[in-house]
């Protein structure tokens, strides 16, 4: 029974909570209702859970997703999506087709029920808590564990409370708010924490525009974030077919919130975030007229209905501009054939607009790249460098009501520049009620058991790796900066990301856009060990990022900080991530050099959170931190989690 006022966060892992005492940064354990994950995440995360010997997946109800990788350039994209299919056939999840729409969108409009908690092989799993529940994203490995029956393993995070006042005005969206509190909390302000919003100010945002806010938590770093469950998450179930699954909840009174802040919807102006990074914000009056070759509407975080309708009404009527090629994509089925009934999408298409298969696309550099130092703005959530498909392209970030307007002027325009009267855009509203169709959605059950796993010939075996080494000896591979994102280690577009289920061929692509010689290096080294800077690992929850290195011999990740997910695939694959006691010591070490750090099991096991590692080619020492819990100690000692489960299943025998 409860002795406190408890946010709203507390109040669903403590109803989740297997084991672990609920303080700030200690180790809990939850019990999970579902998992997610795609034609990209999955195909390991399935290897995964079939090298784990486990007949039956575990979780009430878990959903395979085919949406990322929609570009069929040759057979493997295909054989993926099969892949999955048969895996979600044989372990009895639900299959949610190609062309059915992203996994985020499909999820929270069919799937998601307030309350519950959400295991997601994506990075942006977080999107769900727009109906007033915990979605964790996670590396595939982990989901493969938790299909398998394993609670899913956190530290318990702070919250962060945003209080929500006011209403946004004509022609601002809810990615406007999101870009906003991007720049109060930078990339890194939210590791280790959860964004629960509340206010007055919560009822006037639609569940779509919460989902747009609760979407971009990821690119803040957040562990998850939450919006109460309430009348307007009771409307949007209704609107679906599914409002016997509503449960208002919301924090208590009195609740109390590590650190606040107040978010004022009706002081946020159109926004957008230049390029390199999501929270490099300013408004759009700020950053100025600049020149757009490209415009892209869509994307997990604004392909819904309530978006794309808006976009449509600012393009009522008007052209795109003759050197600007506008790409539409709605997130998912049941919102094309809602903007077909209503016209939308033919005042999109008389616009000039080019409409889209409903999926991930132009978002993970999957088709639609910028021409060679082209400009393109986007309602989609990332704008790293390279990201679109064009390494020397750049990305701006912003609503789908500025987007449009973009595209009629030919430059980064505010929605006023093109509207006369704003106020037209308000007619647009969440519908009373969606069409529903689940064709696309299969779900599979225990008569299931005996279907045989299709593999294509680009699907290949999990790698593993041995036992924590007595003493780890390797030589710096590579020294990087700050903020390398999993794009950086693993760059996107078609080419890489087909081979995905074939690590050796993959591993060659390490770091290819900012070290080229990086594998043929790490190959010769033999064991060696990556130095970098500050949020190491940003971004995607792509594991790959953690399995490539780990195949070509990485012992070790030296860094000033370590992203949460990109941290935990680290430890998955049994590669050490290892901090700087002093920040300063980044500067003495080189590439090249060779570190030494004696008894690493006794180290890492000695307690007291500090490991020592020597620098042979300078002879200097180097303090490092450690925090590890006693799972992630076991796992880093087995060799990661594979070998971990595989030996807890059978009996301790060798993987």
């Amino acid at each position: 029974m409860k002795k406190y006022a408890q946010n709203l966060t507390e109040k669903i892992i403590s109803e989740h909570l297997v084991w672990g005492r609920m303080k700030v940064g200690t180790e809990i354990f939850l019990r999970v209702d579902s998992t997610l994950v795609h034609d990209m995440s999955g195909t390991l995360a399935y290897i995964g859970f079939e090298a784990m010997g486990i007949d039956k997946i575990q979780v009430p109800a878990a959903v395979t997703f085919q949406d990322h990788n929609l570009v069929a350039m040759d057979h493997r994209s295909l054989d993926d999506h099969r892949f999955v299919a048969s895996a979600a056939r044989r372990y009895g999840s639900m299959l949610s087709k190609a062309g059915n729409g992203i996994c985020h969108s499909v999820y929270y409009s069919r799937i998601g029920c307030p309350g519950t908690v959400l295991a997601g092989a994506d990075s942006h799993s977080a999107t769900a808590g727009a109906l007033g529940m915990l979605g964790v994203g996670l590396g595939g490995l982990d989901v493969s564990a938790i299909m398998g029956g394993e609670p899913m393993e956190l530290k318990m995070p702070a919250v962060i409370g945003v209080e929500v006042k006011g209403k946004l005005k004509p022609g601002v969206s809810a990615k406007d708010a999101a870009l906003w509190l991007l720049k109060q909390l930078s990339v890194k302000g939210g590791v280790g924490k959860v964004l629960e919003y509340f206010g007055e100010g919560v009822e006037n945002l639609s569940v779509s525009q919460r989902a747009t806010i609760a979407n971009m938590g990821a690119e803040m770093g957040a562990t998850s974030s939450v919006f109460p469950a309430d009348e307007a998450v009771r409307r949007f179930l209704k609107a679906q077919g599914r409002e016997e699954h509503f449960r208002e909840l919301a924090a208590d009174p009195g609740a109390v919130y590590g650190m606040r802040l107040t978010l004022d919807l009706s002081r946020i102006v159109p926004s957008v975030a230049v390029p390199p990074m999501p929270d490099q914000v300013k408004s759009v009056r700020e950053a100025g007229p600049v020149k757009v070759d490209q415009v892209y509407i869509g994307s997990c975080t604004n392909g819904s209905y309530y978006d794309l309708a808006r976009a449509a009404r600012v393009l009522r009527g008007r052209r795109v501009h003759p050197d600007v090629n506008l790409l539409v994509s709605p997130s998912n089925r049941q919102v094309y054939q809602m903007l077909l009934e209503d016209g939308s999408i033919g005042q999109l298409v008389r616009a000039g607009a080019r409409i889209m298969e409903c999926g991930c696309g132009p978002c993970i550099g999957l088709g639609q790249a910028p021409p060679t130092g082209g400009v393109s703005v986007r309602t989609s959530n990332r704008n790293y460098r390279g990201r679109c498909g064009t390494a020397d392209a750049s990305v701006y970030l912003t609503g789908p009501e500025t987007a449009a307007a973009t595209a009629v002027l030919g430059y980064l325009a505010e929605p006023g520049d093109v509207m006369e009267d704003l106020t037209e855009l308000e007619q647009v509203v969440e519908p009373e009620a969606y069409p529903v169709d689940d064709s696309l959605l299969f779900c599979y059950g225990q008569e299931s058991e005996h279907t045989e796993l299709i593999k294509g010939p680009n699907i290949r075996e999990m790698p593993v790796k041995g036992p924590l080494d007595a003493d780890i000896r390797a030589r710096v591979v590579l020294k990087a900066g700050d903020n390398i994102t999993t794009d950086d280690i693993i760059p996107p577009g078609p080419e890489v990301l087909t081979l995905r289920p074939n690590i050796p061929a993959l591993s060659r692509y390490l770091f290819q856009k900012i070290d080229p010689g990086f594998a043929a290096r790490a190959e010769e080294y033999g064991r060696s060990v990556i130095v970098a800077g500050e949020n190491y690992g940003q971004g995607s929850s792509r594991e790959h990022a953690a399995i490539g290195p780990m195949y070509l011999g990485v012992k070790a990740v030296l860094a000033r900080s370590i992203s949460r997910i990109h941290r935990s695939n680290l430890i998955n694959y049994g590669i050490v991530p290892v901090l700087f006691a002093d920040p300063a010591d980044y500067e003495a070490i080189s590439a090249g050099d060779e570190l030494m750090m004696e008894d690493a099991p006794g180290q890492l096991l000695g307690g007291n959170g500090t490991v020592c590692l020597r620098n042979l080619t300078t002879g200097r020492d180097i303090p490092g931190t450690v925090s590890f819990t006693d799972k992630e100690l076991e796992l880093l000692l087995a060799g990661g989690l594979l070998p971990y489960i595989h030996n807890r299943h059978n009996g301790g025998g060798k993987p």
